[in-house]
């Protein structure tokens, strides 16, 4: 049994988890989110057609996209959006790493991470880092690697600058928002990989967008994407 099975099995003891959707108390052997939520989310589906589908078909063009797939539709004061609030914003760490982990068993059956050497969670600016105190992409990409055992690199990119909430822009505010946002670091240990774009939710892709630009300048580089969330605009 690892730390984090052992302190979730002592906390669960001392205090009854909750579903993070519905709010009922969580069985043993669930987590985050309980079963019955899990059957009823929005699934998009995707990974069935990795290579074109609509979150695919938002970075035809921009980067060197191979395959993209989210788990489910994300759309704002929805049942399945209290994942991504409790994630970002009430310290969900766990739930993060379980729905990842949770993604990871799906994608698996279907081959989706085959061919990829490593995950990439989107950096958080160093000021939006202090605020929240973790990343919550990088406790998805926790949860996927659990699985795979791909390696995660969080020394690759680094996010440099961070001017406001994407959520209220426009596709071409959001692309303007993003310029010079990254800084490639260690280009050596991605060049010639295939690496995996992991963010929370995507809607305009612009935020993956500028992030994989920045890691292709390290020369043959392919990019997947996966996303907990897709909303689609």
């Amino acid at each position: 049994m690892g730390l984090r099975e052992f302190l979730r099995r002592l906390f669960d003891f001392l205090a009854p988890r909750l579903c993070c959707i519905c709010q009922t108390r969580l069985d043993a052997h669930e987590n985050s989110v309980c079963e019955d939520c899990l059957r009823n989310l929005p699934y998009t589906m995707y990974h069935t057609k990795a290579l074109n589908n609509p979150l695919a078909r938002l970075f035809w063009k921009r980067i060197n996209i191979e395959r993209a797939t989210a788990l489910f539709f994300y759309y704002p004061r929805s049942e399945a959006a209290n994942i991504i609030y409790d994630m970002k914003y009430h310290g969900g760490r766990d739930i993060g790493y379980d729905m990842g982990r949770y993604s990871a068993l799906w994608l698996e059956k279907h081959h989706f991470f085959e061919g990829i050497d490593c995950i990439i969670p989107v950096p958080l600016s160093r000021k939006r880092l202090r605020k929240r105190g973790y990343n919550q992409s990088e406790d998805i990409a926790e949860g996927l690697s659990s699985v795979t055992h791909l390696p995660i690199l969080t020394d690759v990119v680094r996010r440099v600058t961070f001017h406001e909430s994407q959520t209220h822009l426009s596709h071409f505010q959001r692309q303007e928002n993003l310029k010079d946002a990254f800084q490639l670091r260690h280009p050596e240990k991605i060049t010639d990989k295939h690496i995996l774009v992991v963010d929370d939710v995507i809607t305009s892709g612009a935020t993956v967008c500028a992030c994989a630009s920045v890691l292709e300048k390290a020369g043959e580089v392919k990019i997947s994407v996966f996303a907990l969330g897709f909303t689609q605009d």
